[in-house]
């Protein structure tokens, strides 16, 4: 047969609605269209079959003999060509990796490494979704989250990637190059802010001195990258965690004041829906994922002394 001369799938898909229903509201209903154009694509598919599909009684309507047979065989082929375009997409999305993470952890830790990853899987189309939001695995269409907070994240598979301490840093250039000598003289250094965030009288409290407060005026960062790029511009000292400065620290971009670490009572974690955890394409973002962490780990492992070696 000449496929020209099949009816329209919108026609087709009307009419097994309305079929299946034996009721042209429903199948509107069903649809997100009205009645009238449900009645309006089966009339017209009538006509073009040269055969009446339903039977009108009043107000209700019921498949003739040519329609329970008709309505049958469209239904199976219109489940047969869902099953295969459900197969197509299966096999595009088994490819895809989502993966979702705080904006800042995306930029400056993930972005600069993932090339790793995808040199070693280049059968996986990783996509990095940056976002401060968190993330629902029952609404969105993510495979995986790097999220920082406590853990408690119910219903989902949870395991600890990596500490987190912050630490003060500023441009080699800043003021200009007259940086503090003392914790008590970057007290009274121009701190930048950052919200929802006590690290500085952490760190203070560290550094030994107490009552410290966090800074109260200028600009309040939201986004770590931005409070980043602010202390590099050298418009103030940023306290900033380990994971973020580290490559600008490397570069020369920015400098740390004082081997003082403030310890996060927060950690990165590595979360997904437990069904997912068994897919290819998490396994081996998963596997390199953990090669990465440990690798960023023993950057600040000290070697050990000869002390230690005995």
């Amino acid at each position: 047969m000449d496929l020209r001369q099949l009816p329209a799938l919108n026609a087709l898909k009307t009419f097994e609605a309305a079929a299946r229903h034996e009721s042209f509201s429903r199948a509107a209903d069903e649809l997100f269209v009205t009645h009238g154009a449900v009645s309006h694509q089966i009339r017209a598919l009538e006509e073009e079959l040269g055969t009446s599909l339903f039977l009108r009684e009043g107000k209700r309507v019921r498949l003739s003999d040519a329609g329970c047979r008709y309505a049958k065989d469209v239904r199976s082929a219109l489940m047969a060509l869902a099953d295969a375009t459900r197969e197509v997409r299966e096999g595009q999305r088994a490819r895809r990796l989502v993966v979702s993470s705080l904006s800042s952890f995306s930029a400056r830790w993930m972005t600069p490494r993932i090339g790793r990853f995808i040199e070693r899987h280049p059968e996986v189309d990783v996509e990095l979704l940056s976002t401060n939001a968190l993330t629902d695995f029952t609404r969105d269409d993510v495979d995986v989250g790097i999220r920082f907070g406590a853990g408690d994240y119910p219903d989902l598979h949870v395991e600890r990637l990596l500490d987190e301490v912050a630490f003060p840093v500023c441009a080699p250039t800043y003021h200009p190059g007259a940086l503090p000598k003392t914790p008590a003289e970057l007290a009274a250094s121009p701190r930048l802010l950052r919200s929802d965030d006590q690290m500085w009288a952490i760190w203070f409290k560290a550094a030994g001195l107490k009552g410290i407060p966090e800074p109260r005026r200028g600009v309040l960062y939201q986004d770590s990258s931005n409070l980043l790029q602010a202390a590099m511009d050298g418009q103030g000292i940023a306290m900033l965690r380990r994971s973020i400065a580290t490559e600008e620290l490397a570069s020369g971009r920015l400098v740390r004041l004082f081997d003082i670490d403030a310890p996060s009572p927060f950690a990165y974690w590595f979360v997904c829906p437990p069904p997912l955890l068994a897919s290819a394409r998490v396994q081996a973002f998963r596997t390199w994922l953990m090669e990465e962490v440990e690798r960023f780990r023993a950057q600040f492992i000290a070697p050990p002394t000869p002390s230690d070696a005995r």
